[in-house]
């Protein structure tokens, strides 16, 4: 919402890999996803370049290089999650955003701060087991049709499976041998042009694992959870059932038995967890939740443990996990915090010098609410036009129109509370609520969103603040 691709940046062309991102062109990229916040921008592009510059130094030094940690300041909706969203997309590092105030000290009812590295593994798994999975797709699709053949025509002899090719004079007989390989040949062709597509066969499928939770969030309960899987799973991997599918359904699911096959799992699980240590990247939302020192007892007992539990996480510590130990010391931590009422200063004095990069993000103004409704690919103004499109409906967004949207968003977000670009959402919505319920009874109408427009439709309640508060 923050930005998304704008129609004019399609024609650019993307740097090829993260060797030939400079900070500059980092930021070039961030632009065309995340209106303004340039200094955050230029911050986490210095990050991410020194990551690839601690790559290039003698093996001695780069254990010495660690990461500089980054807090964002700045309020809801103006950016701060999707800067590291995309940041983590354009580097292709393992990525994970967690909010501060899921997380408990150990001995509390809560999640436990280890599970962010225990997450983020489970997501680099994924991401290398993925391009692991494309390397080899040609080749299992190749094996996955070769299967579905055989389920399709059995080879002379064996008896015909579910839905299978039955030859006229089967039994045996020398011409049902010679014309195998011709009727493979003639169903090999019909399988790819999609003439069978109709035709349902019989498969055997492995059946899910046992549905096994621990029901507690009390910290260390995922690791238990995660070895009971592991422990119990196993008796069960070998039970199968056989299901009836449609051929294209079951050509994609061999095609994917194979390709299971044909990756080694501990080579991804060994290049998942070096990808993760060297590249991840962990935002950290509602950062300033946790902040403050308690002075005595109460509900918030936790928030001063938290931060101690996370000490250890982000100085660098060995986390285990199913798949290994995970060291956490060159792991890139953003956080981020709204700190209205706290202050950086309030967390405690040992995570503050882990976090020794600060950036203040600026709240949007209404040139900056205008671009988001008018640049991104996917912005606003585009997705209602599409959605009414579909009745019928053309909708005209004049450039007052959009201007007056801007003025009005900014207007609620000073006199109630600000919420960033995702005030615009709300407005967008409350305007057009007449248009979108009798859109379907109104087929083939235009109707232009200019600047009176929007006033008509929304002076009552941005002028009576209180409703505007319920409403906006």
């Amino acid at each position: 919402m923050n930005g998304q691709t704008d129609a004019t940046s399609k024609t650019r062309t993307r740097p090829g890999s993260l060797d030939a991102l400079t900070p500059r062109q980092i930021v070039a990229e961030l632009d065309r996803y995340v209106i303004g916040q340039r200094d955050a921008k230029r911050m986490v592009a210095i990050a991410l370049r020194n990551r690839w510059r601690r790559q290039q130094i003698t093996p001695e030094l780069r254990d010495e290089v660690i990461p500089k940690n980054i807090i964002m300041i700045g309020p809801t909706g103006v950016g701060k999650t999707e800067i590291a969203r995309r940041l983590a997309k354009l580097a292709q590092a393992p990525f994970i955003k967690v909010e501060a105030s899921k997380f408990t000290e150990v001995g509390y009812v809560g999640r436990d701060v280890e599970s962010i590295i225990r997450d983020l593994t489970e997501q680099a798994v994924s991401m290398v087991k993925a391009n692991h999975v494309e390397q080899v797709q040609q080749k299992a699709e190749e094996l996955g049709e070769e299967r579905l053949l055989d389920l399709l025509l059995p080879p002379p002899g064996s008896k015909p499976a579910f839905g299978g090719w039955e030859e006229p004079g089967q039994g045996g007989q020398p011409a049902v041998y010679e014309s195998y390989d011709a009727t493979r040949s003639k169903l090999r062709l019909q399988l790819r042009e999609g003439k069978l597509d109709h035709r349902s066969v019989e498969i055997e499928v492995k059946e899910r694992g046992l549905p096994i939770g621990v029901i507690s969030n009390a910290g260390g309960m995922e690791e238990l959870e995660s070895s009971l899987r592991d422990m119990l799973g196993g008796l069960f991997q070998g039970k199968k059932k056989k299901r009836v599918m449609k051929v294209p359904d079951a050509l994609k699911h061999l095609a994917q038995e194979e390709a299971q096959k044909l990756i080694d799992m501990d080579e991804v699980n060994r290049e998942a967890i070096s990808k993760m240590e060297q590249t991840g990247i962990v935002f950290l939302d509602e950062i300033d939740k946790i902040a403050g020192r308690e002075k005595s007892l109460g509900p918030d007992i936790s928030r001063e443990g938290v931060q101690r539990d996370l000490l250890p996480i982000v100085e660098g510590s060995t986390i285990n996990t199913k798949y290994g130990p995970v060291r956490t010391d060159h792991i890139l931590f953003i956080a981020a915090g709204a700190f209205h009422v706290a202050k950086p200063s309030d967390l405690i004095p040992e995570l503050q010098g882990r976090f020794p990069i600060r950036v203040e993000l600026e709240p949007l103004t209404k040139d900056d609410f205008v671009r988001i409704l008018t640049e991104p690919r996917g912005a606003l103004v585009t997705q209602y036009r599409a959605l009414l499109e579909t009745e019928g409906t053309s909708l005209d967004f004049t450039p007052d129109g959009i201007e007056e949207i801007a003025a009005t968003a900014v207007q609620v977000n000073d006199r109630t509370e600000n919420i960033g670009a995702r005030r615009l959402f709300t407005i967008m919505e409350r305007l057009l609520e007449q248009v979108l319920f009798e859109a379907p009874e109104q087929p083939d109408q235009k109707i232009q969103i200019n600047g009176q427009y929007v006033r008509d439709r929304l002076r009552d309640i941005v002028k009576d603040e209180d409703l505007s508060r319920f409403i906006l």
